[in-house]
């Protein structure tokens, strides 16, 4: 629209009735004050969002006295500082909530029909999710380890006990003495003595 259009001529603004005073006024709460009460200030604890309402001399004196935590010792008050940083809201933890605690699950069946063979290792759910049969925890296996259990002819699962028992039984294999006197296995045998002793020296047995 063109600033010269003749449309802005046409526009009026009614400017709105400014309401009159209210006649009403309140008188302070202050006792043997007649002065209008201009200024509201608050009961205190236990009655949030209720005021008092006194003229300005009168509130000042309040305020001055005024004291939150009036008849509340000092674990009361520490108690109501510490709720203060949730903004004195209930709290449950994880995985947990008000009416869990109150209602059995039917049929012994977990929440969310989750089953005890739920893995939860930094237990967010809480207990009742935590699996009654943990994996436990396994060594790690380097590439040279698992190369040499499998000389031994094992796998990266094999435990020391599976190991030291593996070696005896190949060592009385494939021994000279043991296959009367044939050498033909000694590199065989030289392969699985060395793989045992390096198992053993980085402490896998």
């Amino acid at each position: 629209m063109k600033l010269d259009s003749a449309y802005f001529d046409k526009i009026r603004i009614e400017r709105g009735e400014t309401p009159a005073p209210s006649a009403r006024t309140r008188p302070c709460q202050a006792q043997g004050c007649a002065a209008e009460a201009t200024h509201r200030a608050p009961k205190g604890r236990q009655a949030e969002g209720e005021y008092l309402w006194f003229c300005l001399d009168h509130v000042r004196l309040y305020n001055k006295s005024y004291n939150y935590f009036s008849g509340m010792n000092d674990a009361a008050v520490q108690a109501f500082q510490k709720d203060a940083t949730i903004g004195h809201r209930p709290t449950w933890r994880m995985g947990v909530n008000a009416k869990d605690a109150e209602t059995p699950r039917p049929g012994g069946r977990a929440k969310y029909g989750w089953t005890d063979r739920t893995q939860d290792p930094f237990r967010f759910f809480g207990e009742g999710f935590q699996s009654s049969h943990p994996e436990p925890e396994r060594r790690q296996v380097h590439n040279m380890e698992l190369k040499s259990l499998q000389t031994l002819g094992l796998d990266k699962a094999a435990s020391a006990a599976d190991v030291k028992a593996r070696y005896k039984l190949l060592v009385k294999r494939h021994h000279p003495d043991a296959n009367g006197g044939d050498r033909s296995l000694e590199d065989r045998l030289r392969d699985i003595i060395q793989a045992y002793s390096y198992l053993k020296s980085v402490g896998f047995c």
